[in-house]
């Protein structure tokens, strides 16, 4: 989940580690971890069967004209920011989905993909990752994990957090647009979360603290009072970290028989370097919500600086990112994988043009297709990293 920031967590217990104490094998109960799959599975299907019960649509006696006043205040309209506003649930004028459609789209299922895909490239990265392994049942524990488990427990908690907001920008979200109540939401937020750090703990034990850090991390980025994502660079370095460095590293642990703070490092780096990139990333998604930053005084880059300037700071940040992992790879004596990560940044230069002139209107274009060179990259990493431990 988080989900990102708090890099010290994650980091810090590997380096009082004793490799000796940390080995993790293949062999290590695959029937446990097959039973634990369809148990958490189960699991899923109950939460979402208490969740319909719960789910109750408040139906609101105040009228919609007057439910639009309702809405946090403007920024520096006394302690606004302080305080939260509870959020009308109204009754809905479309066809409402289903329980199954409703409670996905809860998750933010296109959220998951880039922690799977980190925790992949870690994998890959250990050097004792197969193509035996995408049917394994670790393998599909993490799926389930970095997907619907831990990153939809961090999505939940920021639409719980992020109501009163996005009754301004995405007003039709499930707990603004009275499709999800809050006790719901809390009944979810909670077994999810319990879910989560049990299926971490079952991949290795150091995962599922892991995975402790990536729920914090959500509450600092969404919570008031801290509420990193309202503290312009803070809020995009603890997402890209939860989505890179965290599932990065957790998914070399999950498959290195043996690994030190030092055999770790490599991956370190390397995500290190991507997730300076991501954060640029995370920058290009914050412009469909610059009005409503602004009115409640989130500092996102683009409501400070102005679209133009944000996506110029956001397009060198991408750029800077991968040429210094494809420096990195020169470093470590690999200049075929250096070229090709390097390359893949062309394509991405090229879509900047349009990025810079319209972020507005390019901002999802961009994300669509220069994201497609960005994650190559990061595998070309892991490939490379795999190479020096053959």
């Amino acid at each position: 989940m988080t989900i990102g920031n708090g890099n010290d967590p994650p980091g810090c217990p590997l380096s009082e580690m004793d490799s000796g104490h940390l080995e993790h094998t293949e062999r290590d109960h695959p029937d446990y971890l097959s039973c634990a799959v369809s148990f958490l599975g189960f699991a899923c299907y109950f939460s979402c069967r208490k969740f319909y019960q719960y789910k109750a649509i408040q139906v609101s006696d105040t009228p919609p004209e007057q439910r639009t006043a309702n809405r946090l205040p403007e920024a520096g309209a006394g302690n606004g920011l302080g305080r939260r506003k509870p959020v009308v649930q109204g009754r809905r004028t479309f066809e409402p989905l289903s329980m199954l459609g409703l409670f996905v789209r809860f998750l933010k299922p296109v959220t998951w993909i880039p922690v799977i895909w980190s925790f992949l490239c870690g994998a890959v990265a250990s050097g004792s990752f197969g193509w035996r392994d995408i049917a394994g049942s670790k393998f599909l524990l993490a799926v389930l994990l970095t997907g619907p488990l831990a990153t939809g427990t961090c999505q939940m908690l920021n639409d719980y957090f992020d109501r009163d907001l996005d009754e301004i920008n995405e007003p039709s979200r499930p707990i603004p647009g009275g499709a999800i109540s809050l006790r719901g939401a809390t009944l979810l937020i909670a077994i999810w979360s319990v879910l989560s750090v049990i299926a971490g703990y079952l991949i290795h034990p150091l995962i599922g603290l892991y995975v402790v850090v990536g729920i914090i991390n959500a509450h600092l980025y969404s919570a008031n009072p801290i509420k990193l994502k309202k503290r312009l660079w803070a809020g995009n370095i603890i997402v890209s970290v939860s989505y890179l460095i965290i599932p990065w590293v957790a998914g070399e642990i999950a498959y290195r028989p043996e690994f030190s703070l030092h055999s770790l490092t490599p991956s370190l780096i390397a995500a290190g370097f991507y997730t300076l990139a991501s954060t640029g990333t995370m920058t290009i998604n914050d412009f469909k919500s610059i009005e409503g930053d602004r009115q409640v005084g989130i500092n996102t880059l683009p409501a400070v600086f102005g679209e133009r300037k944000a996506a110029l700071i956001a397009s060198g940040l991408i750029n800077l990112g991968q040429l210094l992992a494809a420096g990195y790879m020169l470093l470590l004596g690999l200049p075929a994988y250096a070229l090709a990560v390097g390359g893949l940044v062309v394509p991405q230069f090229l879509l900047q043009f349009g990025l810079v002139r319209s972020p507005r209107t390019m901002d999802v274009r961009y994300n669509a297709i220069a994201q497609n060179f960005l994650v190559a990259g990061m595998l070309i990493c892991a490939f490379a990293i795999r190479s020096l431990n053959p």
